[in-house]
C-alpha cells in the first residue's frame, strides 16, 4: 500500500513531499523530497497546468501558432534572401554568357570588315593606279573605272557600309570627293589623321556621336602600304552606322543597358546616342581592372547595380550594366507570393483546427480501436465505455449493432453460398450423367435387337471406362489427361455406334495434360456434334479435338465439320431456357463457379460450314 502526501513548509519557496509506504510486515516507512526549486514550481503553475488545462482545441491552435507561425516567417526571409542571391548569380551568369556571345558577334563582324580591308590593302593593281603619274591625258578614267568597281562591289557585298573611300596625296590624280578624295589641311588636323600616325599600319576604330545632320557613326580606318611602297600612298576608311554595329548586341540586352567602350574607356556604341565619346568609367565613377572579364558594384542613373564587362582582342569591352532595384523587385515579388500562400494555408489551418479540433477525443480513438478490431476479423465485444448520447455516443452504438449484425450475415451468407455452390454442382453433375447412361443404354439396346456380335461387348467395356472415369469417386475436378480419356472412352462408343459415318482426331500439347478441368467439360460437346452436325448420311462428320496453351491459359476446342448454326439459333444458344439441354450451359457455369467469370464456353458457328466450340481454362494443377 502507497500514500503521497504534498505539503508546503514554512519557506513558500520550498516544496517539499512526503512518500508513505508500508512494507511486507505492514510496518510504515516514510521518506520526504525537498529542494524543489521555485523555478520548476512557477513553469508547473504558470506554463505546465494551463497548458494541459486547455482544451484539445486551444492546445492544437497554441502549438500550431508556435511551431508553424514563426518558422514560416523565418522561411520567407531566409527564401528571400536566398532568392536574391540565387537571382544574382542567375543573372551574372547570363550576364556573362551575354557578353560572351556580343563579343562574338562583335569579333566576327570585326574580323569580317578587316580581311576586306585586306584584300584593298593587297591589291597592287589599286596601289599601281594611286601612285602612278598622271599628265592631262585622260588615262586617269581607268582608274575612276577601276576603283569605282572595286567600291561598289564591297557596298554590294557589304551593305551594312554607309561608305568606302580612300584619302590619296596623290596631286596629279584628279579626286572625284565620293571615292577618292584629298588630303587637305583639315584632314590633317582629324582625330582620325592623329591616330594613324600612330596605329603603326593596324587598323583603328572612332565613333562620332549623333548630330542634327547625321547620326552617330564607327569609323574605320588604315594606312594603304605595301612591300614595294616604303611609305603610305593612301588612307583606307570604312564608315558604318553606329545602329549597325549595336544591333549585335540590342537582342541580348533584355533589361540591360550594354556598352561598347574603347581602351580608353570611351563609349563607342550605346543605346543612349548622347553618351557617344564620352567616358563610362567617370560615368560610373568605377575604374575597370587589368583582368580581361569581371564585375563590380556601381551606381548607375543613381541607383545600384552591378557590372559585368568581357574584353574583346582589339582591347574593346562590353559592358552590361543591371541595376539591383530588378533583381530585389524579382526576389521580393517570389517571397511577397511565399508569404501570401503560406498565410493563406495558415488562415485555412486555423480555422479548420479551431472548428474541427473538438472532435477529436477519447470517444474517437475508442471508435477507432473498434474498427481496427474488426478490421483485424475480430467480431466480439470489447468493454467499452459509454460514450454518451451525442452523435459519437449513437454512432458507437450503432456500430456495435452493425458489427452483431455483420458478423451473423457473413456467418450465414458463406454458409448458404457454400451450400449453394455445391448443391449446383451435384445437380449439374446429375444432369449430365443420366443423359448419357440413356442414350448410351438406348444404343446398346437396339443395337443388340439387331446384330448379335462382339460389338456389344465393345460397347459396354468402353461405357464401364467412361463411368470409371466420370465418376471419380464424388470428385468434380479431374486433369485434362483423364478428361480426355473419358472422351476418349465416349467416343469409341460412337464411332462404333456411327461406324463409317464418323472420323475423330486429336491434336493436344502434352504439357497441358496435368492441369486441371471440370468433368466431363469436353464430352457434352463432342455429343452434341454427332446428334446435331451431321447433314449427310454420305459424307463422314469429321471432328477435331484441340488443346493448346494460350498466354496463361488453356484453350480447348472441339471442331466439326457439320451443318452449323444459324444465326439467331448460335445468339441464344447460352441461354439457359427449358428445355435446351444440359450440354453447353452446364458446362460453361460449371467452369465459372469453379474457375471464374473470365473463363467458361464460346461458340463459333456458320451455317452449312461447322461449329467451333472453346474451352477457356485455367494453368491450374489438380
Amino acid at each position: 500500500m502507497i500514500a503521497l502526501f504534498k505539503g508546503v513548509s514554512a519557506d513558500s519557496s520550498i516544496g517539499f513531499r512526503y512518500l508513505v509506504c508500508y512494507d511486507e510486515h505492514g510496518k510504515q516507512r516514510i521518506y520526504s523530497k525537498e529542494g524543489t526549486s521555485s523555478m520548476r514550481h512557477i513553469y508547473r503553475k504558470y506554463i505546465y497546468m494551463p497548458f494541459i488545462d486547455l482544451s484539445f482545441r486551444s492546445k492544437l491552435f497554441s502549438v500550431f501558432v508556435l511551431v508553424t507561425i514563426v518558422p514560416m516567417m523565418l522561411f520567407a526571409y531566409l527564401s528571400y534572401e536566398l532568392t536574391k542571391s540565387k537571382l544574382t548569380d542567375q543573372i551574372y551568369s547570363n550576364m556573362m554568357n551575354s557578353t560572351a556571345q556580343i563579343n562574338k558577334n562583335l569579333e566576327n563582324k570585326l574580323d569580317s570588315y578587316e580581311h576586306i580591308s585586306a584584300s584593298i590593302y593587297l591589291d597592287n593593281r589599286l596601289a599601281s593606279y594611286l601612285t602612278s603619274e598622271y599628265q592631262d591625258d585622260p588615262s586617269y578614267l581607268d582608274v575612276y573605272q577601276y576603283i569605282g568597281n572595286r567600291m561598289d562591289t564591297i557596298m554590294t557585298a557589304y551593305p551594312d557600309f554607309d561608305s568606302v573611300f580612300i584619302y590619296s596625296d596623290n596631286e596629279s590624280l584628279p579626286k572625284d570627293d565620293y571615292y577618292i578624295k584629298p588630303v587637305t589641311a583639315e584632314v590633317k588636323k582629324t582625330e582620325l589623321f592623329k591616330q594613324l600616325q600612330q596605329s603603326h599600319g593596324n587598323i583603328i576604330h572612332l565613333s562620332s556621336p549623333q548630330t542634327e545632320d547625321s547620326p552617330a557613326m564607327f569609323t574605320l580606318a588604315r594606312f594603304l602600304n605595301n612591300n614595294r611602297n616604303q611609305y603610305p600612298y593612301g588612307i583606307l576608311v570604312f564608315r558604318i552606322s553606329e545602329s549597325v554595329i549595336y544591333s549585335l548586341m540590342e537582342e541580348e540586352a533584355g533589361g540591360k543597358d550594354i556598352f561598347i567602350i574603347n581602351d580608353k574607356g570611351l563609349i563607342l556604341s550605346a543605346a543612349d546616342k548622347h553618351l557617344l565619346n564620352t567616358s563610362l568609367p567617370e560615368l560610373l565613377d568605377q575604374k575597370f581592372d587589368e583582368s580581361p572579364s569581371g564585375r563590380f558594384d556601381t551606381t548607375y542613373k543613381g541607383v545600384k547595380a552591378f557590372a559585368v564587362y568581357n574584353t574583346l582582342k582589339n582591347g574593346w569591352k562590353t559592358v552590361s550594366i543591371f541595376p539591383y532595384d530588378s533583381i530585389i523587385q524579382d526576389a521580393k515579388s517570389l517571397s511577397d507570393l511565399i508569404i501570401k500562400i503560406s498565410l493563406g494555408f495558415i488562415g485555412v489551418a486555423l480555422l479548420l483546427i479551431y472548428i474541427t479540433a473538438s472532435l477529436f477525443s477519447k470517444r474517437i480513438r475508442t471508435l477507432i480501436r473498434m474498427i481496427r478490431r474488426l478490421e483485424r476479423g475480430d467480431f466480439n465485444h470489447s468493454t467499452e465505455e459509454h460514450l454518451g448520447n451525442d452523435e459519437i455516443g449513437q454512432l458507437h452504438f450503432a456500430f456495435k449493432q452493425m458489427t452483431t449484425r455483420l458478423k451473423s450475415l457473413i456467418t450465414e451468407v458463406y454458409q448458404k453460398e457454400l451450400q449453394s455452390k455445391e448443391a449446383e454442382l451435384d445437380l449439374l453433375q446429375a444432369q449430365i450423367n443420366p443423359h448419357f447412361l440413356y442414350n448410351t443404354l438406348g444404343s446398346i439396346s437396339s443395337l443388340a435387337l439387331k446384330h448379335q456380335d462382339t460389338r456389344i461387348q465393345d460397347l459396354v467395356l468402353h461405357l464401364a471406362k467412361f463411368y470409371r472415369i466420370s465418376l471419380n469417386k464424388g470428385k468434380s475436378i479431374l486433369t485434362i489427361h483423364e478428361e480426355l480419356k473419358l472422351t476418349q472412352s465416349y467416343n469409341a462408343i460412337q464411332l462404333i455406334r456411327f461406324k463409317g459415318q464418323l472420323n475423330i482426331t486429336y491434336t493436344v500439347d502434352e504439357a497441358i495434360l496435368p492441369y486441371s478441368t471440370v468433368k466431363l467439360a469436353l464430352q457434352p460437346f463432342v455429343e452434341n456434334a454427332v446428334l446435331h452436325a451431321v447433314w449427310s448420311q454420305e459424307s463422314p462428320l469429321n471432328i477435331h479435338i484441340k488443346g493448346v496453351m494460350e498466354a496463361n491459359d488453356i484453350i480447348l476446342s472441339v471442331i466439326d465439320d457439320g451443318m452449323g448454326m444459324s444465326r439467331e439459333t448460335l445468339s441464344s444458344l447460352l441461354e439457359d431456357k427449358p428445355g435446351r439441354g444440359y450440354g453447353i450451359t452446364n458446362v460453361d457455369r460449371r467452369i465459372k463457379l469453379k474457375f471464374g467469370e473470365h473463363y467458361g464456353v464460346k461458340v463459333f458457328s456458320r451455317l452449312g460450314i461447322g461449329t467451333t466450340v472453346q474451352i477457356r481454362l485455367p494453368q491450374k494443377e489438380v
